[in-house]
């Protein structure tokens, strides 16, 4: 573990109203001109960030929409949700065509690598499972090391490998796509949140003890 600390400020622009009663996730677009917001009730707020406002929302999930992550490329949107589904929308199509993936739990946090169309999906029974969205390839891959609900999820920059925290006090690393456990980390309390540098050199985590921790990645 490796701390270390760098100014940054930051300056209130605005707020934007969601119509749901609390928002659990959000994503900006590539371009920067979008904002996606996962809606308790289900729904995905599309915002205009420059006029902030909404522009539309995708309807799917028949339960709270819990996490999301964009394609690299800006194209295609992914939502998880409490009623046990992935959804895929496709942000070039007007009507935003969906794909439906079924799944035996609640959908806590989601990725998608940045190579090879693999999607990870962290799930409220412990579980993590591992599917392509090319139909060619069959293959699904499903990992445990976590002993209770998966709440983040993250891909490196390069796709290589990804990072899954827990409420169980985890923190592991996994390769891509077949979920090798490359290392694992337990910290004090249940580990809400995760993310990795741009360059793949460092990870931090967020904990229920009011603490950030950083990770240096030794290659």
């Amino acid at each position: 573990k490796q701390w270390y600390q760098r100014r940054v400020r930051a300056r209130q622009k605005g707020e934007i109203k969601s119509p749901a009663p609390a928002c659990y996730a959000v994503a900006i677009s590539p371009d920067n001109k979008t904002c996606f917001s996962c809606c308790s009730d289900g729904n995905i707020a599309v915002w205009d960030l420059h006029n902030k406002e909404l522009i539309k929302q995708f309807q799917g999930h028949t339960d709270g929409a819990s996490c999301t992550d964009i394609s690299t490329d800006g194209t295609k949107l992914w939502t998880g949700g409490l009623d046990n589904t992935v959804r895929a929308w496709d942000l070039r199509e007007p009507s935003n065509k969906l794909e439906t993936y079924d799944f035996t739990s609640q959908i806590f946090s989601l990725g998608y690598c940045p190579k090879d169309d693999w999607v990870a999906v962290g799930m409220e029974s412990c579980y993590i499972e591992l599917f392509n969205v090319n139909k060619s390839i069959t293959e699904k891959y499903q990992l445990q090391k976590h002993e209770s609900s998966v709440l983040s999820l993250k891909f490196s920059s390069d796709g290589n490998w990804f990072v899954t925290t827990g409420k169980d006090n985890q923190m592991n690393i996994w390769t891509t796509p077949h979920g090798y456990n490359a290392y694992q980390s337990q910290e004090a309390a249940s580990v809400l949140g995760c993310d990795i540098s741009e360059d793949d050199r460092f990870i931090i985590t967020g904990s229920g003890d009011k603490k950030a921790t950083l990770y240096e990645v030794v290659y």
